[in-house]
């Protein structure tokens, strides 16, 4: 088997996009958006577009993949007809599934998302499955570690040892909802071993026990000074910004004269993409480069992974960039 460029770890998941019509976005007492439907009513919704073998670490081994690395995943299906098209999809995208699981007696997880406007709402349920760490021949060159279900934090010990005894291999953390809930205490041995961490302006503070989002800086430094070497920080459609120990940049978001279709995935295309571009052997000012270009491109369909592009296409965009696009210290 040929040397990993890249491993996905984390939940595989089938996910319907449910587009709502008959809907409406409300602001309760704590400045946060809801989205409201009547109460025990028949409510139309406009289409529905299945979307299989997506979630964080899948996204990630797919962008990786189309980028020219020899990618792959490491997740869970149920011996189910989702779990067969999950594998399917991964298949025909070139992720190698030699390390996927499909264990039996088990559902594949399926989610749903309401998909209201530009945005969404996802409906989610993980099923329990008995994770343990793949065994390999060969280490990957890099492990890129997301969202796992609730009965995983055995897993994460396990997986944290596995990495400690490799300190060759690059290791790249986007935590999902549940890691972050478990607080950094737990996931220490994780966060100190990141090559590379992600997470949105919001989830830096949650796991940092902020309360306020407010000062970008301090925010790079102390998610940097959990351990990870390079922390990145995305901030929706202001761009996002990195710490590496000597630089903080800020990355601006990609110009596109276009609005936004469908949001999903914007955030996985980012952090994979910066990270294969770090893979594929680029200098992190120009991998953060590539982030926003994935980004912007996967906003224009609908789903994580149709509008990831292939390495010559996002070589092409990032090209024809105009001047204002570049990287800036702050």
């Amino acid at each position: 088997m040929a040397k990993l460029d890249f491993l996905a770890i984390g939940d595989i998941v089938s996910e319907p996009f449910i587009r709502l019509k008959d809907a409406y976005i409300a602001t309760n007492e704590h400045d946060e958006e809801n989205l409201c439907m009547r109460f025990g009513d028949k409510i139309p919704y406009d289409s529905v577009t299945f979307v299989p073998a997506v979630g964080n670490a899948s996204n990630a081994a797919v962008a990786a993949a189309r980028l020219g690395l020899a990618s792959a995943l490491r997740g869970y299906v149920g011996n189910d007809r989702y779990g067969k098209e999950c594998l399917e999809v991964l298949e025909h995208e070139g992720v190698d599934t030699a390390y996927m699981v499909t264990q039996a007696g088990k559902q594949t997880n399926y989610h749903f998302v309401l998909w209201y406007d530009t945005d969404r709402t996802i409906l989610v349920k993980h099923e329990e499955f008995d994770y343990a760490v793949p065994e390999m021949e060969d280490n990957p060159t890099w492990v890129y570690l997301s969202s796992l279900a609730a009965n995983s934090l055995s897993y994460h010990d396990a997986l944290a040892d596995w990495l400690i005894a490799r300190p060759e291999i690059k290791f790249a953390f986007q935590p999902g909802t549940f890691q972050m809930s478990l607080g950094v205490q737990k996931l220490r041995k994780l966060y100190e071993r990141s090559d590379l961490f992600f997470c949105n302006r919001e989830e830096a503070a949650r796991i940092l026990g902020h309360h306020e989002t407010g000062d970008i800086k301090a925010l790079l430094t102390d998610i940097r000074g959990l351990g990870p070497k390079i922390a990145v920080i995305t901030d929706g459609t202001d761009g996002a910004y990195a710490f590496d120990g000597s630089s903080m940049y800020f990355i601006p978001m990609y110009p596109d004269t276009r609005g936004p279709y469908e949001r999903t995935g914007a955030g996985d295309a980012f952090a994979s993409t910066v990270c294969a571009a770090l893979a594929l052997g680029k200098p992190l000012e120009e991998a953060l480069l590539w982030g926003p270009i994935n980004s912007m491109s996967v906003v224009q369909d609908v789903g994580a992974q149709k509008g990831l592009l292939a390495r010559a296409e996002l070589e092409a965009y990032l090209k024809s960039a105009p001047e204002s696009y570049r990287i800036s210290t702050i």
